[in-house]
């Protein structure tokens, strides 16, 4: 079996490094950084490490990642949430920490498992062999509404809306900082980071077009509650144009802290709203979410509104 052997250096001092390699390492877990870790497969300077070691700002790491190995897409009886469903579409309402689609550390437990599941052999062939029916994603820490296509018809159809920007996605968010305005709109390409091949980041070159709109809905000490709108949707769009005006959302470890805040570890995001028009019937059709528990759970955690 061929190994790939990655390098990482430490950006920040006290950081654990298991959770440094769930961050820095697309598509690790933490619990399967530590199983490489228990593995030896983890080196710090050459040496051995401890699942709880931390490191220091510049320190080297060495991973020793095994060869992929292909595993079947296989129907699991998982929970769904479902917000909407005929004969041409579904739309789910995903839970905060479910992987969309099998990746390296999630060969199954993912939302495409689940969908398997309950449709069958009907999800449009159109996303490939590990993304049947998905027509967008999201990321394993954001909740929130997402559609899948039962047919190649309908797929076709809404992938055409996601394009021309007809199909509106609305995401609610808290951010660190309060933001001076009630209103803006951020319109800066994105790329991926030019040094770290792990995250996406606003570029001069190479960048693909990308604007989010923004309002707040509540100011708390410290932290402000933001609506978002996607006018374009690129890869961690909202993470990457919040931290770029100096607003990383709470629980980013990616583009803001490192360290948990409020008790949450990934960020406080959660897409809330689609409008789209039924691909078959031309209907317009608007879904709304209620706020998730967790999402409730961290504004409580904010204290009183500041106005």
């Amino acid at each position: 079996m061929e190994e790939e052997i990655l390098s990482i250096i430490a950006e920040e001092s006290g950081e654990r490094i298991d959770a440094l390699l769930a961050r820095a390492v697309a598509g690790l877990s933490r619990s399967a950084a530590q199983r490489l870790i228990e593995q030896g497969a983890v080196l710090l300077e050459g040496r051995p490490v401890q699942k709880n070691t931390r490191c220091e700002a510049g320190a080297c790491i060495t991973v020793a990642l095994p060869e992929t190995q292909e595993v079947p897409l296989v129907p699991q009886n998982l929970p769904l949430e479902i917000v909407y469903e005929d004969d041409d579409l579904i739309v789910v309402n995903k839970p905060r920490g479910m992987v969309v689609h099998p990746a390296p550390g999630h060969p199954d437990g993912t939302l495409v498992n689940a969908l398997l599941w309950h449709c069958g052999d009907s999800l449009s062939g159109i996303g490939g062999e590990k993304r049947p029916g998905i027509v967008h994603r999201i990321d394993k820490d954001t909740s929130g509404l997402l559609i899948a296509a039962k047919n190649d018809f309908a797929h076709q159809a809404l992938s055409a809306q996601l394009a021309d920007r007809s199909l509106s996605r609305v995401y609610e968010a808290v951010v660190r900082g309060r933001l001076r305005e009630e209103s803006g709109t951020i319109d800066c390409p994105i790329g991926r980071h030019p040094t770290d091949r792990k995250r996406m980041a606003v570029v001069e070159r190479n960048g693909r077009p990308a604007v989010t709109h923004w309002e707040v809905l509540a100011r708390y000490n410290g932290y402000t509650r933001v609506r978002c709108r996607l006018q374009t949707g690129r890869t961690h769009q909202i993470r990457v144009h919040m931290a770029s005006i100096g607003h990383p959302l709470l629980g980013d470890g990616v583009y803001g802290a490192p360290s948990p805040e409020k008790g949450l570890e990934g960020q406080c995001l959660h897409a809330r709203e689609l409008k789209f028009v039924h691909p078959r019937t031309g209907e317009h059709v608007h879904l709304v979410t209620e706020l998730p528990d967790w999402f409730t759970d961290v504004l409580a955690k904010l204290g009183p509104e500041t106005g």
